[in-house]
């Protein structure tokens, strides 16, 4: 370890506790020199010895600083300090020390320093103990003390005169990273790199120093792991007795970090140095004069300013014509002379009067005494945000307020000419028609303002209408002269306008629905901050007219038809409400047409729901055709529209109905289809029939179906009798819902016999409904409103387990039922888990797929559904039996057959029951079984209620019959009686055959 004063010996340190330090002062206080000081350095105490031995008066130490005692020379250096600093650490130092007499001789001590720390380690004071030993020490001993201590501190290596390493200290080995032998004997060399080992500049530098030549200095040197040493050393030749080269010494000292650091000092400061003037930043800074000393190239870039304008100067004198920024200036005065810190963003103008956005910080630079020295100010070009920030603020509060395009626009004019009075500002909308539309210009005169609304945009159209027309900027420095004002400068000139820089507004789909036009007072050309101002402008206007367009398409989307372009159901209720309140304030009446077209669907399934879409849009232009400017016509829903006559007169209100139903009715073509439609209308009053736009188009409905009832084409008037019977398919409607929850249906079996063995085929099954109040309800009744209120669906599954059931508790019990027939609606075979739901009741119920037949109508073959002919496939897959119920009385049911996978038909009772009267219907029957007899059909006819119907279709050759004539719907258990009659002989059926 290194000795921190010029100690003789080595020096020793170890740590004692206090208890020791106190014993070991008072054993040696009687015999030798003792000397107390504080950890500051001040002497506090000396006993005797210690003021005889250095020639003292206690007065004289006392109070005094430990350095009085030292060689001056000693106590400047880092051994010194270091002295103290094991102090502190609570390290007791023992050793050979110089003092200094009172009368500045030499005095030599023989010392102990012993540390006394406080509770918390720190050092508190010092208690030196020592005994001269200056007799003893003589000029060679302090010569090799001076050696010794240079050996300590310094890293020494010896060389012969041909450079090999002859010997080393243990500071140069450890700092090298060699063992001793692993150095010794190699050459110099060795602890050089290799460019420079074999550099004629290596070979000159050792001649010299064989020549004599002292050298001193830095040098680099290689570690025995190759890292970079610098070393700061002196080399000096040592000759012998004859004045020959004997050895070369070298002693220096490791400052490879100092190196480092200042290269990284002079890195740091040369990229500091850039960092400030390659910043787009400006920095000044002033002195305590508040005068400017230095600016970076950033001060002169940002605003112009050059060295000569700018050093000596004072801010405030650079932007003497701008009174609002020097009071900033004066203002950041004051705050940098109390100390503190300065923030501030203004529009200034630079030296060519460019105006710019300034964000500024200064900071103060103060003396120890807390004085201002200097000021370090950094500005900031913050226009462009600037610009969008205060164009967009008010402009964002207005769209938040929800004021109009024409107030936001206007605002936005205010703001550029508020920042830029030299602008005159104007913002047109371009229609879809590319008709220019003023949207605002507060600082243009109003005619001027109107003569551009309407104008088509064009290539020479002013600076306004060539941009939208272009679809780019348009700058025309020089109104008068330029010829696309040609026809249009007789407007700008006389109100002082020479120049207009016209930008297009553009969507986010790059179409032009806008211009932002500045103008100026005197001919020239836009400059760049012009330039920020349009670049945040544009996105406004176009933010602000976008937004505008969604609100209109928005509020078009919510109240209005999106095919007929007629008000929807939401604004057809506001505005009729409106209607009848203005109505009943002036005892007027109101007349509201319910019209649904007839046939609508047949449209759309045999021409398409292009077709379809077509022909509504024609009834509504048809509609709005007959009514007047107060009416107002609407879409409901799918093909039900609405006309609302205000005012009317109702002596000739049936004239007017009857006209709109010719104007619907008369022939159109549709895709080159000639179409000729019918509707059906009813029409309720107000006041009469109800009070409020809800019950009116109620009442109108109900009016509209009653006309439908008795035939297409016809209208209605609402009447009282019509809203009994309305409320009565209501109720029936509630019941019916109550009936399907509460298993008040129950299933009726209609047997079906073969004709050519009267054996029995199957049986039908016919849902029934006896309800409490109602009595028994005909499906006729119940079906319907089944079908129109979506019940139809839970009704068909529900009769398809049941019959299943009664089947497999038949089949249990002996009563042989070949099969059962089940009736199901177009709705049932919308689901697509119908064949599941088949699956799962045959394997429920023990039963094949041929014990079950479904009975389907024309209905079910015209649907258009996309589920339906899905879910026909899927049934017939699984082998379960089709019929055709119904067959011969729609015209496309002959179409069908040959597409779907039917097994039966069902010839309609309507032909059965006339078949024996007349000759027509017997024979188109007849056709109808040989229609079946040649497509390998079962035909099943219905309704046979005499022995006239029933031997004519023997005669025929039909192969199934059912009706009155064998049986009427049996309820399970009549059934099973009847069956057992049946196969005893015993059935009316078998009485009237014998």
């Amino acid at each position: 370890m290194h000795n921190h004063e010029p100690f003789i010996g080595e020096l020793n340190r170890r740590h004692l506790s206090g208890d020791e330090r106190d014993a070991l002062l008072a054993a040696l206080s009687r015999s030798m020199a003792m000397l107390e000081f504080a950890a500051d350095g001040t002497l506090l105490d000396a006993n005797d010895n210690f003021l005889r031995l250095l020639g003292y008066r206690r007065d004289e130490l006392v109070g005094q600083h430990h350095s009085m005692l030292c060689d001056a020379t000693y106590t400047t250096t880092g051994h010194y300090q270091q002295f103290w600093q094991h102090l502190r650490s609570g390290e007791i130092i023992s050793g050979t020390l110089q003092r200094i007499r009172a009368d500045g001789s030499t005095l030599w001590l023989e010392a102990i320093c012993s540390p006394i720390l406080d509770d918390n380690g720190q050092l508190q004071k010092v208690i030196s103990v020592a005994a001269d030993i200056t007799a003893h020490i003589d000029d060679s001993r302090q010569t090799h003390s001076v050696l010794n201590a240079l050996n300590r501190s310094l890293s020494v290596v010896e060389l012969s005169a041909e450079g090999i390493i002859l010997n080393a200290n243990s500071n140069y080995l450890k700092t090298m990273e060699y063992l001793a032998d692993e150095l010794i004997g190699k050459p110099h060399s060795t602890l050089c790199y290799d460019d420079y080992a074999n550099s004629p500049e290596y070979a000159a530098f050792w001649r010299d120093v064989c020549n004599g030549r002292f050298f001193s200095g830095r040098f680099l040197r290689r570690a025995r792991n190759g890292r970079a040493v610098w070393w700061e050393a002196t080399y000096s030749l040592v000759l012998d007795a004859h004045g020959k080269p004997e050895k070369v010494i070298c002693i220096g000292t490791d400052v490879t970090y100092r190196v480092t650091r200042e290269v990284s000092d002079r890195e740091h400061l040369h990229l500091l140095s850039l960092g400030i003037n390659e910043t787009d930043n400006a920095v000044i800074i002033t002195d305590d004069q508040n005068r400017i000393v230095f600016h970076n190239i950033g001060f002169t870039r940002m605003l112009g300013f050059q060295a000569r304008q700018v050093i000596g100067e004072r801010p405030h004198e650079l932007f003497a014509d701008h009174p609002s920024f020097v009071r900033s200036i004066e203002r950041c005065h004051d705050e940098l002379l109390q100390g503190r810190s300065f923030h501030t963003e203004e529009l200034i103008h630079d030296m060519h009067d460019q105006p710019l956005w300034m964000s500024a910080v200064v900071n103060p630079i103060l003396d120890a005494s807390g004085k201002l020295i200097n000021a370090v100010c950094v500005m900031t070009d913050i226009t462009n945000t600037k610009v969008h920030e205060v164009l967009q603020y008010r402009v964002l509060n207005a769209m938040a307020r929800d004021s109009s395009l024409t107030e936001q626009m206007n605002l936005l004019c205010e703001e550029v000419e508020r920042v830029a009075p030299e602008v005159v500002a104007s913002i047109l909308r371009v229609d879809e028609q590319g008709k220019l539309h003023t949207l605002a210009g507060p600082s243009l005169p109003d005619f001027y303002n109107r003569a551009l609304d309407g104008i088509p945009a064009g290539p020479s159209v002013g600076a306004c209408g060539t941009a939208a027309f272009l679809g780019e900027p348009v700058v025309c420095s020089d109104i008068e002269n330029d010829p696309r004002w040609a026809d249009y400068k007789h407007l700008a000139l006389p109100n002082g306008l020479r120049a207009c820089w016209s930008t297009p507004v553009k969507s986010s789909d790059g179409k032009v629905i806008g211009t932002f036009a500045f103008y100026f007072r005197e001919p020239r050309t836009p400059s760049a901050f012009h330039q920020l101002l349009v670049d945040a402008g544009l996105h406004l206007c176009a933010l602000a007219i976008e937004r505008e367009a969604s609100r209109a398409r928005i509020h078009q989307l919510a109240f209005y038809d999106s095919l007929t372009g007629l008000p929807n159901r939401s604004l057809l209720l506001v505005q009729a409400g409106q209607a009848i309140a203005a109505a009943e304030r002036s005892r007027g009446t109101v007349a509201v047409m319910f019209i649904d077209l007839d046939r609508f669907k047949q449209v759309n399934d045999s021409l398409g729901h292009q077709a379809g879409d077509e022909l509504l849009r024609t009834v509504a232009t048809r509609l709005q055709s007959q009514a007047r400017r107060s009416d107002i016509v609407g879409r409901l829903s799918g093909d039900e529209f609405v006309v609302v006559f205000t005012q009317y007169d109702s002596n000739h209100l049936a004239e007017v109905v009857k006209r709109v139903q010719e104007k619907l009715s008369q022939p159109c073509h549709i895709n080159g289809t000639l179409l000729n439609p019918s509707a059906s209308i009813g029409v309720a009053m107000f006041p009469d029939n109800g009070n409020d736009i809800e019950t009116l188009l109620h009442r109108a409905d109900i009016a509209m179906y009653q006309a439908k009832a008795v035939n297409r084409g016809r209208h209605s008037f609402f009447s009282d009798e019509m809203n009994s019977l309305a409320q009565e398919r209501l109720a029936l409607e509630s019941a019916l819902r109550d009936a399907l929850r509460g298993g008040d249906f129950e299933l009726h079996y209609q047997p079906q016999i073969h004709l050519q063995d009267n054996h029995l085929h199957g049986v039908e099954a016919l849902a029934r409904w006896q309800h409490p109040q109602l009595g028994n309800v005909s499906p006729g009744r119940f079906i319907p409103i089944a079908e129109e209120c979506g019940l139809i669906g839970e009704l068909g599954k529900w009769a398809l387990e049941e019959a299943c059931f009664q089947l497999s508790d038949w089949r249990r019990r002996g009563i042989k039922v070949p099969s059962v027939s089940v009736n199901l609606s177009a709705t049932n075979f919308h689901d697509l888990e119908l064949p599941q739901f088949l699956t799962s009741l045959l394997q429920r119920y023990s039963l094949s797929p041929s014990d079950l037949t479904i009975e389907i109508t024309e209905t079910v073959l015209m649907d258009t559904n996309p589920s339906t002919n899905q879910t026909i496939a899927a049934v017939d897959a699984l082998g379960v039996p089709l019929a055709m119920d119904d067959f011969g009385t729609g015209y496309s049911s002959l179409g069908y057959l040959r597409k779907l996978p039917v097994s039966e038909l069902k010839l309609d009772q309507s032909f059965v029951r006339d078949m024996a009267k007349d000759a027509a219907v017997s024979a188109l029957t007849n056709a109808v079984i040989r229609i079946g007899e040649s497509l390998k059909l079962t035909v099943v006819a219905e309704g046979v209620e005499d022995i006239d119907q029933y031997e004519l279709l023997i005669q025929q050759g039909c192969d199934v019959a059912q009706g009155y004539y064998f049986s009427r719907p049996l309820s399970a258990d009549d059934l099973e009686n009847w069956i057992r009659d049946f196969m005893a002989g015993k059935s009316s059926y078998c009485r009237g055959k014998s």
